[in-house]
């Protein structure tokens, strides 16, 4: 277990009706470090995942964020902590197709209240950032995968998070591209001290982490750990 650790999870166990997803897993990230969760379809990283964002509650265990008992929060409190020091990425993105690009980026800003004019302004920084200029008046439907992940990069870090969890970001993706916008969103993280906690079940996106950790059947191994990897 890291000591002073930004994020943790204890023995955390999460089933869904009588089929176990986690068991009893443990994991701990520091602040500014670059996970990788690995494992293969159906093992519990997405579960593990959720329960360290505070979207799933464990059904025993505990879940612990900037020294804060996150699991027992209730989930006003839960929803705030997402809307202000969590970002998030997901495999198809999930904008909202009524919005341009820029509402999108936008959006978690002015949800928090943020004024409009500085809202839209560090939109458009971010959308720069993300090589994305110009294309803030789209709708996200006339975007490539590519344009389309990156939109949603820049929505996840706009606010400032201290984490971001991606779900299987470049899953929907071709290699070539997957590897760009995970390049993309490593830099970035990096650039801004952000810590990130990655799904994938795809090697080249692991290997741009600091580290990784395996779940299957429910169980997290870590190789680092364990002296499995040295």
């Amino acid at each position: 277990m890291i000591v002073n650790a930004l994020l943790r999870a204890e023995g955390i166990s999460r089933s869904f009706g009588n089929t176990p997803a986690l068991r009893e897993a443990a994991v701990s990230v520091n602040a500014g470090e670059v996970l990788a969760i690995m494992g293969p379809s159906g093992s519990g990283k997405s579960t593990l995942l959720h329960c360290l964002a505070g979207i799933f509650t464990p059904d025993s265990g505990e879940v612990w964020f900037d020294g804060r008992r996150l699991d027992t929060l209730d989930d006003g409190s839960r929803s705030e902590l997402r809307r202000t020091a969590f970002g998030f990425v997901f495999q198809f993105g999930q904008l909202v197709p009524e919005l341009t690009v820029a509402d999108n980026v936008a959006l978690p800003l002015l949800l928090g209240r943020t004024r409009r004019k500085p809202a839209y302004a560090r939109a458009a920084s971010w959308l720069e950032r993300l090589e994305l200029g110009g294309l803030g008046g789209r709708r996200t439907g006339e975007l490539s995968g590519g344009q389309a992940q990156r939109v949603a990069i820049a929505r996840a870090l706009v606010t400032g998070p201290r984490v971001v969890f991606a779900d299987e970001p470049t899953g929907a993706l071709d290699s070539l591209t997957g590897e760009h916008v995970m390049e993309l969103l490593v830099g970035l993280a990096r650039e801004e001290g952000t810590t990130v906690i990655v799904v994938t079940h795809d090697a080249r996106v692991a290997a741009g982490a600091d580290r990784e950790i395996i779940v299957r059947d429910g169980k997290v191994t870590d190789p680092y750990a364990s002296g499995i990897v040295r």
